[in-house]
């Protein structure tokens, strides 16, 4: 962990990543394709220290509520956040300024801030997003080592949703060959379902691999997964999107679940819904 101060925190389209890098130690992860240029090592995770004061600065010159996202490249909820505490005081700020938040992270650290989630939503919007990739703990544990297993995650979810705080899944990625199989998908649609999510995020039943990231989950496949790492290169060479060979059924299986439930599964609704503040009612104390 090395600390830096940021000169910049807000991207465009109004997210934030307060660190860079992560300790999860998930063996898909995008984050780390050569593209994005990371100049230090993926585990030796970058502190922006001065992130509130930016925040800060940025909430009150703005005119008009936004949500503020978070989790899009490095988990906001990383184990050093135990004691650092930098996503509470951002939340903290949000809260303050009545502005609305989204997080998207694998972590149960985030029960830590459902205080400041419930305050949020209250006043404007806020949205818990998690990844739910693998049904069966045993397998989490070994593609997302160091960082809670799917049950715990389903666990968080219905926290967050008897509180009223709406929740959306991203049921991505899926692992050809390891996690696109019919079961998996069900187990993790019945999750979704049981907590009352609001909606799934889905680009299809597949992965994308890029330089960096693509060398780095080959050798986990090749530790835990023996012969695995030849059949992706033999099915899939050098290609950017890797879609599983069950794609169509699998995708059909999940767009008729979610139609069925009313949960949104079209990832441009679900981004819309998680981006939208509603109305604010006028209280006496507005008169």
């Amino acid at each position: 962990m090395h600390f830096v101060q940021a000169k910049s925190l807000l991207t465009k389209w109004n997210g934030m990543n307060i660190y860079r890098g992560c300790s999860h130690g998930c063996i898909y992860c995008d984050s780390r394709s050569d593209c994005y240029q990371m100049n230090h090592p993926f585990e030796d995770i970058e502190v922006k220290e001065n992130a509130s004061e930016l925040l800060e600065k940025i909430l009150r010159s703005k005119r008009s509520r936004i949500v503020i996202g978070t989790g899009s490249m490095s988990d906001p909820y990383q184990h050093c956040e135990k004691d650092l505490g930098l996503m509470r005081k951002c939340l903290e700020l949000i809260d303050r300024y009545e502005f609305g938040a989204s997080v998207i992270t694998k972590s149960d650290l985030v029960l830590r801030d459902i205080d400041l989630f419930d305050s949020i939503n209250r006043k404007a919007k806020s949205v818990l997003q998690m990844s739910l990739t693998v049904a069966g703990d045993a397998l989490s544990r070994l593609i997302e080592p160091n960082v809670c297993p799917t049950s715990r995650r389903f666990e968080v979810l219905g926290k967050f949703s008897a509180r009223g705080i709406p929740a959306v899944v991203w049921l991505s990625p899926v692992l050809p060959f390891l996690t696109d199989t019919e079961q998996n998908l069900r187990t993790i649609l019945n999750y979704c379902a049981d907590a009352d999510v609001k909606g799934i995020v889905c680009f299809g039943m597949g992965m994308t691999l890029r330089r960096g990231n693509r060398e780095y989950y080959y050798r986990a496949l090749d530790r835990h997964f023996p012969g695995l790492s030849r059949r992706y290169r033999s099915s899939y060479g050098n290609a950017y999107a890797l879609n599983s060979p069950d794609n169509a059924r699998l995708m059909k299986i999940f767009h008729t679940f979610c139609e069925q439930r009313g949960i949104l599964h079209s990832p441009d609704d679900c981004f819309r819904f998680i981006a939208e503040i509603p109305d604010r009612q006028m209280s006496l104390f507005d008169l």
